[in-house]
């Protein structure tokens, strides 16, 4: 009787556990997804607690292309664009400073509305240093090369302290990653109450960057997983395998990924914790047969057995 007492227990805890990881907790609509080249479609995910339509642009290389198409697919309530622009984002968080997440938020500050913009200081620096001036285009924020048009307010992040977004049910939490050893980019880990999505700018791997920044990502995420909390995780991989290390730029290819990925999985302590966990592939380069490449050899190398997903802009991602 005992042993059969044990055996519903366990049963329903594990009905319980996948009942938890099943329940949508973040919708994503990816405004754009690849990296460079294409200036219609950069790097640029809005996200949301599901069914909820307040914003945070997880940076912002392409924008209004994007929610032309999202709005066009019925993926944001209302039919005008420009209104989702003011109305729905209700703040940006960049990951670096490079164009290709960055350009869209620039150009269509003329037609923005007041809101935050979350980055580390070093971050903000080129914001306010490089495009945000008087010289390149004009000053729309609340520091810098006067005159201040204070549209945008500069929210600074740190590694410590989870903050609110503003004008959205959602926390954030920011980690350094590398991009090309010292320069630094950022990973977002978003909140609403007890689940977490996470994603990361551009990176890359910690062998090759010589850093152990994703390491450190790993252990504050690894607990997460464990848990069941995390929804799923957005990360970029820009090249095939072939791409020789010396002018991966910063990146990740599909067996860097899966190396990292592995090291994570060890964190945890539930055996085979990243099966089935939603990866969303980002910013693959748009050259030759880049993308089929990279699919099919993350497909192959997949040991750790996420579930891999490839984001189409304008077309809503459910975690």
């Amino acid at each position: 009787m005992i042993l059969i007492r044990r055996w519903v227990l366990l049963t329903v805890l594990s009905l319980h556990a996948h009942f938890l990881l099943a329940q949508t907790a973040f919708t994503v609509i990816p405004l754009g997804t690849k990296g460079g080249s294409d200036e219609s479609n950069l790097s640029a995910y809005l996200v949301a607690p599901k069914g909820q339509q307040n914003f945070l642009c997880l940076d912002a290389g392409t924008v209004y292309y994007g929610l032309q198409k999202a709005v066009a697919n019925k993926q944001i309530a209302g039919s005008n664009t420009a209104a989702v622009l003011k109305n729905n984002i209700k703040g940006y968080f960049i990951s670096h400073g490079h164009l290709d997440h960055v350009a869209g938020l620039i150009i269509n500050s003329p037609e923005d509305t007041a809101k935050p913009i979350y980055a580390l200081p070093e971050v903000i620096k080129v914001l306010r240093e490089k495009y945000f001036t008087w010289d390149s285009w004009a000053n729309f924020t609340n520091e810098g090369e006067p005159p201040l048009l204070k549209k945008y307010s500069y929210k600074r992040l740190d590694s410590i302290n989870e903050i609110d977004i503003e004008g959205t049910d959602m926390q954030l939490k920011a980690f350094e990653l590398s991009h090309v050893n010292p320069q630094k980019s950022t990973a977002a880990l978003i909140r609403h109450k007890e689940q977490y999505i996470l994603y990361l700018g551009d990176t890359g791997a910690d062998r090759v960057e010589q850093s152990d920044k994703l390491y450190q990502l790993w252990q504050n995420i690894a607990p997460l997983i464990d848990q069941r909390k995390l929804k799923g995780i957005l990360i970029e991989v820009s090249f095939p395998d072939s791409q020789p290390e010396n002018l991966l730029f910063g990146h990740l290819t599909p067996q860097l990924l899966m190396q990292e990925l592995t090291v994570l999985s060890k964190m945890c302590k539930r055996n085979n914790a990243l099966k089935d966990l939603p990866v969303v592939i980002t910013h693959m380069k748009p050259k030759s047969n880049n993308e089929q490449v990279i699919k099919k050899e993350l497909q192959q190398q997949n040991k750790p057995g996420v579930k891999l997903i490839y984001p189409q802009q304008g077309k809503a991602l459910q975690f």
